[in-house]
């Protein structure tokens, strides 16, 4: 099992993160808070979570990237949750920092899950009761109280195309979401790529 990958950076997008270690090009899925929090650095460190997917035609091996074992945990609780797979976790943790996700569950905010693209009502309702135990009882909050939050560094460019192309790899089509992000685009030039995707996944429709 893959605890953390250290390494250089070697290619980077709000979506995914290709780490070199030991000769070995790593591809890690990543969210847009662990996107930030490692934007701009040579060597990143990012712990692990392997999903094996068997079955069907393909078997399918992943990984992903987070900068944070409180990002890491709060996954793979996510990912526990009836309704709730590894593409609706990873929206999720792009949606909201770990620190605003800790308080959204603990505080029983139906509302705020609500308005991240996917989830209805009733799967905002079971992740609340499924984790604020965990969250709370955890101390995945405290931690990460302790701990601060990174700021963004460097913007990459064109934010635009790579604002879209993060979208497509989320699961969004090209047209709908290059509309959106022109559209914020417009109103707020000088908006980092990863605040961007946040604005864009709130309004594709």
């Amino acid at each position: 099992m893959i605890e953390y990958i250290r390494g250089e950076l070697t290619e980077l997008t709000p979506t995914l993160a290709v780490v070199e270690a030991a000769g070995v090009g790593y591809a890690l899925q990543i969210s847009l808070n662990s996107y930030s929090a490692i934007q701009g650095k040579k060597e990143v460190k990012l712990f692990v979570h392997e999903a094996l997917v068997t079955g069907g035609r393909d078997d399918s091996y992943t990984l992903y990237g987070f900068s944070t074992r409180q990002e890491r945990e709060l996954y793979r609780l996510l990912i526990t949750v009836s309704g709730v797979g590894a593409n609706t976790a990873r929206m999720i943790l792009s949606s909201l920092s770990p620190k605003e996700l800790c308080n959204v569950i603990a505080n029983g905010d139906e509302r705020v899950l609500k308005g991240v693209k996917g989830i209805g009502l009733k799967t905002a309702q079971r992740i609340i009761v499924d984790l604020r135990d965990k969250v709370i009882s955890g101390g995945i909050a405290e931690e990460l109280h302790a701990g601060g939050a990174s700021a963004a560094v460097a913007v990459p460019s064109p934010v635009r195309d790579e604002a879209v192309q993060a979208l497509s790899m989320l699961g969004f089509p090209p047209a709908p979401s290059a509309k959106v992000v022109s559209q914020i685009l417009a109103e707020q030039p000088e908006l980092p790529v990863e605040q961007v995707i946040k604005l864009a996944l709130k309004m594709i429709k």
